[in-house]
């Protein structure tokens, strides 16, 4: 199937390696009409139509394409008036919007689901949280939090961004010493598939301290790492010294797409990395209505 829209294209890259292979699914040859399945609810998918303007002009939710056994009757119906809801909220002209669309519906069904509105069983949950749902989600990395790992990370994550089938996700959360930052990147290696078997996981991470053998004199803490990726960590401590952040650690995470990027590879990672940041609260002056931290 060939495609009639790039930026569409890239939209499927990156949503499909952020969640499932299959989250973001074509179904007719130039792309336009497509499958999305959500994450938070596997055994639903909706059916979307994007305009061949797309971004430009919004998608289409034209109902559900799949709804599982376990789901009420009616309920679909239910779960596609919040998505249109939500899509509604969401999305801004010339931006694609799945991402941001699959994040804030996850949270609308949650709430839903807390006020009785939805009316899935509990067991309808696990089964699929069992059977289909990816490590790579808020829910999941709740689960494997209770099994050793302690509580996950507060993940403040940038939107994905997509170039010639390379994929950046940064994240950023506050630390407040090196050992918690080892401890966070080890946590997000063992609770996120995705990110365990992605290309490169560069990180740096910036932290003010005291020596208490000192007298609580001041002592600053700063580090990288390129995992892969020749001098990425380095531009990203650098980039994070530029701003003057503090007690913080990036994590960009690139799944490699096949074709070599050269050194604009570096620009995408410093720009993913610096909206990480913003988003974050980290930046003085730039947060406010930004973004928000995802859990």
């Amino acid at each position: 199937m060939t495609s009639t829209n790039p930026t569409l294209d890239d939209e499927l890259t990156s949503i499909n390696s952020i969640f499932t292979e299959s989250t973001l699914t074509p179904v007719s040859e130039d792309h336009l009409i497509c499958t999305l399945t959500l994450p938070s609810l596997p055994s639903v998918s909706l059916r979307l139509e994007f305009p061949p303007t797309y971004p430009d002009a919004p998608p289409s939710i034209l109902g559900t394409q799949t709804v599982g056994d376990g789901i009420p009757k009616g309920v679909g119906t239910h779960i596609v008036d919040i998505a249109r809801t939500t899509l509604a909220e969401i999305y801004t002209i010339g931006e694609p919007c799945i991402y941001d669309l699959l994040e804030e519906l996850r949270e609308a069904l949650e709430k839903a689901q807390d006020n009785g509105s939805l009316g899935i069983h509990e067991h309808e949950h696990e089964h699929e949280n069992e059977i289909q749902e990816d490590a790579s989600s808020p829910r999941a990395r709740d689960q494997v939090a209770g099994e050793g790992f302690g509580e996950p990370p507060p993940w403040t994550l940038a939107p994905p961004i997509s170039e010639k089938k390379s994929v950046f996700l940064a994240r950023v959360a506050r630390v407040d010493s090196p050992t918690q930052a080892k401890t966070f990147l080890a946590h997000l290696l063992a609770t996120d598939k995705k990110a365990a078997k992605a290309t490169h996981n560069i990180t740096a991470w910036r932290i003010r301290g005291s020596d208490t053998a000192h007298a609580g004199a001041d002592i600053t803490y700063q580090d990288c790492d390129d995992d892969g990726e020749t001098a990425a960590g380095g531009r990203v401590l650098h980039l994070m010294q530029l701003m003057d952040v503090w007690d913080v650690m990036v994590v960009v995470t690139r799944w490699y797409g096949g074709v070599h990027l050269g050194p604009d590879r570096f620009r995408i990672i410093n720009s993913a990395a610096r909206e990480a940041l913003v988003l974050g609260g980290f930046v003085k002056g730039e947060a406010e209505g930004k973004g928000k931290k995802k859990p």
